[in-house]
């Protein structure tokens, strides 16, 4: 199976390295992806959207033989879902590491600090405590050094979706911040944030307690989980 792994904001596909072994290790083919505009620091992010991402993701999609698996972290979870929109018969499953399915007409975080027309990895003090669970000084220091600044674009373009077929492809969330517990609670309330994840006819929701990058802070854990997902 070709498994395209999407990364979120400020990463590169070289941040998916410690999870995919065992996912090679099964026989799978993995496509881990740096998204226009995340090449580097000096490349150029002016212009850039949601959309281009989410195209370039297509392209990829589009040059592989057969189905596919979606795996999408934080931001790339949005991208995954309008590659799903645009092609629903082409996925298999989508995997949504801690992250959902963005609806039509939301955006991802339009509340991000913009700084000289782009979004760099904000100081640690504006996330939520529950957002760096497991996220040690070494590891922080880590991503700092590696991030690169997102698109503006990407961070408060709406999405567009056209085709119900996405509510047809499996989907798989492995919860992290939040957990699955509240997340159903959320679903049997109703909440706008999970309406779409509601709508899909098959998904199921794991647990994988740790902060919002386990692809740093629990990196084989993760691996496991995406390879069970896709045996599923």
């Amino acid at each position: 199976m070709d498994i395209v792994l999407i990364p979120g904001f400020w990463l590169q596909g070289d941040t998916w390295n410690d999870v995919t072994p065992p996912l090679v290790a099964a026989g799978h083919t993995v496509h881990p992806l740096t998204l226009p505009g995340l090449e580097s620091v000096g490349a150029a992010r002016a212009g850039i959207g949601l959309r281009d991402h989410i195209d370039a993701v297509i392209a990829v999609v589009d040059s592989l033989p057969g189905e596919v698996v979606l795996v999408g972290h934080s931001g790339g979870g949005a991208v995954a879902h309008g590659v799903v929109d645009a092609r629903p018969d082409r996925v298999r499953r989508v995997v949504y590491v801690d992250s959902g399915p963005l609806a039509d007409g939301g955006v991802i975080n339009d509340e991000l600090p913009v700084v000289d027309g782009e979004v760099p990895l904000p100081e640690w003090e504006f996330f939520d405590d529950e957002s760096l669970v497991d996220l040690t000084d070494e590891l922080r220091a880590q991503f700092r050094a590696r991030a690169i600044p997102e698109p503006v674009g990407v961070t408060s373009d709406k999405q567009v979706l056209r085709d119900p077929r996405r509510y047809d492809v499996p989907v798989t969330v492995i919860a992290c911040e939040v957990p699955s517990a509240m997340m159903r609670e959320w679903i049997a309330g109703g909440h706008p944030y999970v309406a779409e994840l509601a709508a899909i006819k098959d998904y199921e929701l794991i647990d994988l307690p740790t902060g919002h990058w386990p692809q740093f802070t629990k990196p084989e854990e993760l691996g496991a989980l995406i390879l069970a997902a896709i045996e599923r």
